[in-house]
């Protein structure tokens, strides 16, 4: 069960007819230019109906003119099809994009704690693989689907129109065919459901294997987890195979639906013949729009598969617009460094409680440095005071009810695909060069930049100039800078290194209140409030000196720290 929801087929029909809604004009020029062009192929099995009859009765007169007719319709039905499916590839593509644009919207919006529990194959899936599935439906299947109905709907007029008995002895196909689509309508989604859900399992082990794979080669696990991923792939496998039976058995109805159907007609043309109720002329037109049926019906039961595996997709898109909506954050409201305050905070993970009643305040202007063993809970504190996780009980105030720009960063910077300038110009679009120029050199890296190939134009990230961990580190604290926080949130950010990254930090955390979390207790000398937390509490809190003297939890550690320093 995953947590993100996968819509009903009824809300997702919902929301597609209201996107089409709002977009009336270019489906009716849609639906009209298919109508003209499925119109215009009616002349075609007429005309060639009317030559085997003159050709019969001796009349070659009138062959130049039923040659011109065929001519004609034949380009008018080319054109408009062509026309018409281009009309609707754009309007499903346009329909495509806004709702790409609002899932990954909101996928990006969403709480980390969903986030975590989703998992990020989940997240890649549904913004990624989903949107693919659906698109490729969009552009190849729906189009021809919607050219292919027109014709049903035109041709089997056409049929009757010569004589109803044609359209009775073509209908003995259709049972078998509703048969066929009910069958697949009530197997196919099921499948194809759980055929995306298995890739979506299959990506999330995939991408904590590749986050990971240093501690997996370390810890001599690569078998075991090269173990899951391949379990997972026969999974994967296992349910495309089982949708693919389902198509395979689909299709073999309808062609033992055409045979049975073709029969029937060859069989009313003879005995209609016969009777005189019909020329032969009539008779291989009826025949002739029969099998111009076979083409398109075919697409459009056909397409029903492709339209279930692009539904499948749909509800799993549109379940991500069912998440509520976060609230828009406020604007903030102070210019300056002010207090922080933590009333009383707790926070529970799904697996259990991550805080307990943790309680302190960090003056305006002043540097906090949270201690404590791995676990002990201090980056949740920096998530809750960064707004990036919300207090189960308790509150994150500030002063005065102050919104303040907070600035945060992490032991792992994330470089964006781009150029240097780029990625500064996240936290501040309109910075110039020299702006940018300026938190470089801030943070002590402008040198190192500027001697990249093409400089601040650099391409980094994926594909781009690979940057070192320290590099990296001080591109994410230029940016922060460049944001101009009021509040500073440090998780780990120096632990890439000591000196650099330490002169780089504390650039940043001059005039502003900065609470970090501090990887080596020497940081904490520095520190105005020293908060040392055990298991989701708060033991300690105070100056260096102050807690030194007190010989308690932070005096031990301190003393463990210094001696293992000495001993290296």
């Amino acid at each position: 069960m995953t947590a993100i929801p996968v819509a009903e087929p009824r809300q997702t029909r919902r929301l597609l007819g209201r996107m089409l809604g709002e977009r009336r004009g270019a489906l009716v020029l849609s639906a009209l230019t298919l109508t003209v062009a499925s119109s215009a192929s009616l002349v075609l099995p007429l005309a060639l109906g009317a030559i085997v009859d003159a050709v019969i009765a001796g009349d070659p007169a009138r062959l130049p003119l039923l040659i011109g007719a065929v001519a004609v319709a034949g380009v008018v039905h080319g054109v408009l099809t062509g026309v018409g499916r281009l009309l609707i590839a754009r309007l499903g593509e346009d329909v495509l994009a806004e709702l790409r644009e609002r899932v990954v919207t909101r996928l990006l919006a969403l709480p980390a704690r969903l986030v975590e529990r989703a998992g990020r194959g989940e997240l890649v899936s549904r913004a990624a693989g989903d949107s693919r599935v659906v698109g490729d439906v969009v552009t190849g299947v729906v189009p021809a689907f919607m050219s292919a109905a027109f014709a049903v709907v035109v041709t089997a007029v056409g049929l009757g129109a010569i004589d109803l008995r044609f359209m009775l002895a073509a209908a003995l196909a259709v049972p078998v065919q509703v048969l066929a689509v009910r069958r697949l309508l009530r197997r196919a989604r099921p499948a194809y459901q759980a055929a995306r859900e298995a890739e979506g399992e299959r990506s999330q082990l995939m991408l904590e294997s590749i986050d990971a794979s240093d501690t997996v080669r370390a810890m001599g696990v690569s078998a075991a987890r090269e173990a899951r991923i391949d379990e997972a792939a026969g999974v994967v496998v296992a349910r495309e195979l089982a949708a693919t039976r389902v198509v395979v058995r689909f299709w073999n109805s309808l062609n033992l639906a055409e045979l049975i159907g073709l029969a029937a007609v060859l069989a009313a043309g003879f005995v209609l013949v016969r009777d005189g109720s019909t020329t032969v002329g009539g008779a291989t037109a009826a025949a002739l729009y029969f099998h111009a049926l076979f083409g398109p019906i075919g697409m459009v039961l056909g397409g029903v598969d492709e339209l279930q595996k692009a539904g499948a997709s749909l509800a799993r898109m549109a379940g991500v617009l069912q998440l509520p909506a976060p609230d828009a954050p406020a604007a903030p409201t102070s210019r300056g460094p002010v207090d922080v305050v933590l009333d009383d905070v707790t926070f529970a993970y799904d697996g259990g409680f991550a805080l307990h009643d943790v309680s302190f305040t960090v003056p305006a202007g002043a540097t906090a440095a949270l201690v404590g063993a791995s676990g002990a809970g201090k980056s949740t504190v920096a998530a809750l005071v960064h707004g990036s996780l919300a207090p189960s009980a308790g509150r994150v105030r500030f002063g005065g009810d102050a919104v303040p720009r907070i600035g945060m960063a992490g032991q792992e910077p994330h470089v964006f695909t781009g150029t240097v300038a780029d990625n500064l110009r996240l936290a501040r679009p309109d910075a110039d060069e020299a702006a940018l120029r300026e938190a470089l050199d801030a943070v002590g890296a402008l040198a190192a930049f500027e001697h990249l190939p093409e400089g601040l134009e650099t391409e980094i990230g994926a594909g781009g100039h690979a940057l070192g961990p320290v590099e990296s580190q001080q591109l994410a604290l230029a940016r922060v800078l460049l944001h101009d926080p009021d509040v500073l949130v440090l998780d780990e950010a120096t632990a890439a290194s000591d000196d650099v990254l330490d002169r780089a930090v504390a650039r940043l955390a001059r005039g502003r209140t900065a609470i970090t979390i501090a990887h080596r207790l020497d940081q904490a000398v520095r520190a105005d409030l020293v908060v040392v937390m055990e298991h989701g509490r708060v033991v300690e809190q105070g100056p260096h000196a102050e807690l030194l003297d007190r010989g308690g939890t932070y005096a031990r550690l301190w003393t463990a720290w210094s001696a293992g320093r000495s001993a290296d």
